[in-house]
């Protein structure tokens, strides 16, 4: 079987980690790409194993000498995903699911035509904003910003491989499983 990258993004609030949890308890052999990051690492949390922590300026130096596939920047901290690592990993015949947003999807997209995108869709606007509201971590003024940038990685959705709507996590899990089982055999 053909090893492939598979991208995964999906709104905030959508349930993209649940179902990729789901997916990646059925399917173990496949590997969660680690991303690189300058912001500090948490308690508990370990270098190459959540994230490749690194300074501001080693991060920088990546971006100048083009060593990510994509990079963004949030809440004053950058993340990327370098492209050494993915083809390494592709090169050593694992299967690879990388987690990142629509921004970062299709910037990886340019650089690996052959990378698989995957958008998980809430099941309508207002379902989303109901999931959002239900969690109670998010003042209004974000969960406003939150639905607003959902209208604007749903018009970047339009240019990913497939749409998978989460509105039945089983369902979503299974057709996630038969996306990537079914790309694997082309």
């Amino acid at each position: 079987m053909n090893k492939k990258l598979f991208v995964i993004s999906g709104s905030s609030g959508v349930g993209k980690g649940t179902v990729l949890k789901g997916f990646l308890n059925k399917n173990p052999h496949f590997m969660l790409s680690i991303s690189c990051t300058t912001r500090l690492p948490r308690e508990g949390e370990v270098d190459g194993v959540n994230y490749f922590f690194l300074s501001k300026e080693e991060f920088q130096n990546c971006i100048d000498n083009d060593k990510f596939l994509e990079w963004a920047e949030f809440a004053g901290n950058r993340y990327g995903t370098k492209r050494k690592y993915i083809k390494q990993c592709l090169a050593d015949g694992k299967d690879i699911i990388l987690e990142i947003d629509t921004k970062g999807a299709l910037q990886v997209k340019k650089q690996m035509p052959e990378a698989v995108l995957i958008f998980i869709a809430p099941p309508s606007l207002e379902a989303l904003e109901k999931r959002l509201r239900g969690r109670q971590t998010e003042d209004e003024a974000t969960i406003q910003k939150r639905l607003h940038e959902v209208k604007q990685e749903l018009e970047r959705a339009q240019n990913f491989d497939y749409k998978i709507v989460n509105d039945e996590l089983e369902r979503a899990v299974s057709e996630l499983e038969n996306v990537i089982i079914g790309e694997q055999k082309c």
